[in-house]
């Protein structure tokens, strides 16, 4: 087995802002995420960036000792450098240097999957290395892997601007194309009148196990087995976007879709490259914000969520504010009393599960009514309908029609007055 990459992390603090130093534990999470190993850390207080080598001269000093003492592979910025910045600062190190773009670029290049997810991810990379061709240009010609090695740099990427381009432009055709795909399957969804739930979250908040908790119940073993997400303890786990069908307590059917993890800092070269997936956001129906109740900047996550959703959709739509993870929770986290906008779960346990389909099922379609109905023979398409698309049971059949109870929804309570014989509840 490799021995993992030795990194030294740097950071510059321009204020008393604790969120700095919660920052470099986040940027921790991401080297362990891209299989390194963090030795050690510096943080240097100052009033602005240096833009020759970002930290001082004295700190590039005391970072090249630290890099010959401590044997560090890379040292790993938590800002964006310039190219220019990159390279003075190896001359002053003599080790690797990469920014936390290129450090989650790196991560991203590792977890696509998808034909799709592959091209969002070489396109972000292209676009991060074009402006840096002449810092980057002895970073995209070695031979040798590690951190912030991995695509374009692996394969000699031509410093060549207008072949870049051209390559982008190619990539971008292409994502052009599958993103036509993804319009006639979404179109197809609204004419089928199937509603669109997003769950949407900071990175490693439980999207994808809360995905697999929600369609569990909906198949057998082996077909659980085929459709189910990975899922793992760590960020950006996942990055394809996943899209299952679930049938909710009243019987409609909806579509759930898992959407890449946002991170404070988040590229603008991955947000515009994933722009195309990531704006199924706006066209949905309902959004479930997920947080992990135990993250201590919850908060601050929370806001670089729902400014993320706010730049990706242009129209008010319904939020249900979902915390995970409670089975993990100390006595005495939960403040919140739930509501149909607040659900406490464990995505991991399944727990309230149950609770969230009720609360995704209220918001999307109100009241539901369990109705005894009888379908004239005349109209017998109504009750397949029904049976295909709603909870149905207690089925008797006479020489006039189909006597059954189904469930129906508040709205369409009078499509089907004339059929309705007796209502048992409503809740």
């Amino acid at each position: 087995m490799e021995d993992k990459e030795r990194c030294l992390l740097v950071a510059v603090q321009l204020t008393s802002n604790s969120s700095d130093e919660n920052d470099m534990v986040e940027l921790e999470q991401l080297v362990e995420a891209a299989d390194g190993i963090v030795v050690s850390s510096i943080m240097q207080n100052k009033h602005g960036i240096d833009n020759r080598l970002y930290v001082g001269k004295g700190k590039a000093e005391e970072i090249a000792a630290y890099v010959k003492e401590l044997d560090i592979d890379t040292v790993i910025f938590n800002d964006e450098l310039s190219g220019s910045q990159i390279r003075n600062i190896e001359e002053a190190v003599d080790a690797k240097v990469i920014d936390r773009t290129n450090l989650i670029l790196d991560i991203f290049a590792k977890r696509a999957l998808t034909k799709e997810g592959q091209l969002q991810v070489e396109l972000a990379q292209l676009k991060y290395s074009l402006p840096r061709l002449v810092g980057l240009n002895t970073n995209l010609s070695r031979q040798g892997g590690g951190i912030g090695s991995k695509g374009p740099g692996e394969k000699k990427l031509e410093t060549d601007r207008r072949r870049i381009k051209d390559k982008i432009d190619d990539i971008q055709n292409q994502l052009n194309e599958l993103g036509k795909v993804r319009d006639t399957k979404r179109k197809k969804r609204m004419k089928d009148e199937i509603p669109i739930i997003s769950i949407v979250g900071y990175t490693n908040s439980g999207k994808s196990t809360l995905l697999n908790a929600l369609i569990e119940n909906q198949y057998s073993n082996a077909e659980y087995e085929n459709k189910k997400v990975f899922a793992r303890d760590m960020l950006f786990a996942t990055l394809d976007t996943e899209v299952r069908k679930v049938r909710l307590p009243g019987g409609r059917k909806v579509v759930f879709s898992d959407t890449v993890g946002f991170i404070k800092k988040l590229p603008t070269q991955i947000v515009e490259a994933f722009k195309g997936t990531l704006e199924e956001i706006k066209y949905a129906d309902l959004i479930i914000h997920l947080i992990d109740i135990n993250d201590e900047n919850m908060q601050d996550h929370k806001e670089t969520t729902t400014n993320l959703i706010e730049k990706l959709t242009n129209r008010e739509i319904p939020v249900i504010t979902v915390y995970n993870k409670v089975d993990k929770v100390i006595n005495g986290n939960i403040t919140t009393i739930p509501s149909n906008d607040i659900i406490y779960i464990s995505a991991r346990d399944k727990l309230n599960i149950d609770k969230l389909l009720d609360a995704v099922d209220c918001k999307l379609n109100g009241k539901k009514f369990k109705c005894r109905l009888k379908i004239p023979n005349s109209d017998i398409k109504t009750y397949y309908n029904l049976y295909e698309n709603r909870f149905t049971d207690n089925v008797e059949y006479d020489s006039e029609g189909i006597n059954f109870d189904a469930v129906l929804y508040e709205n369409e309570l009078n499509n089907y007055e004339k059929y309705i014989e007796v209502t048992y509840w409503n809740e």
